[in-house]
């Protein structure tokens, strides 16, 4: 699997790759929770993000991206197809080598990315109840421990 840098032609992409994972992971959200999201990370997110990378298939084709801004991981998306290949994890251990990110938030209500965060040695710092928007979709704060270092 490559990991390189996203490009602008790769952010459609990557906008579709976001919403078949969230549809099959956030379970929690409502279709206009993701119709709220979907401009922002289309208009917003993705195209001003400071660190953007993708992890591309056999065929060069997008099927994850991470995206990092002052040492955090703001975002980590892969396509449903790609799930349980290593690709989110070779793009964590990339943002963390390469970022130096040591720090995520997760929605408490997406058990399989907290048990997948907490599985790559990342540790619960504190608890949101409402997420960036002010959203009551609860947040826990991770940080790998020690300020970095290599996850599992």
């Amino acid at each position: 699997m490559k990991i390189d840098a996203a490009a602008p032609a790769d952010l459609p992409r990557l906008l579709e790759v976001w919403e078949s994972a969230v549809r099959a992971t956030h379970h929690f959200l409502a279709e206009a929770d993701i119709q709220l999201f979907r401009p922002l990370v289309r208009d917003g997110y993705l195209p001003s993000a400071e660190w953007l990378a993708v992890a591309r298939d056999a065929d060069g084709q997008p099927c994850g991206f991470v995206g990092v801004e002052a040492g955090k991981v703001e975002m980590l998306f892969v396509d449903p197809a790609h799930h349980g290949t290593g690709a989110g994890k070779a793009l964590l251990r990339h943002a963390v080598e390469q970022r130096g990110a040591d720090r995520v938030d997760v929605n408490e209500q997406n058990p399989g990315a907290v048990g997948f965060y907490l599985h790559m040695g990342f540790q619960v710092e504190s608890r949101s109840e409402l997420d960036g928007l002010g959203k009551p979709f609860p947040l826990l704060h991770l940080r790998l421990p020690d300020g970095g270092g290599r996850p599992a």
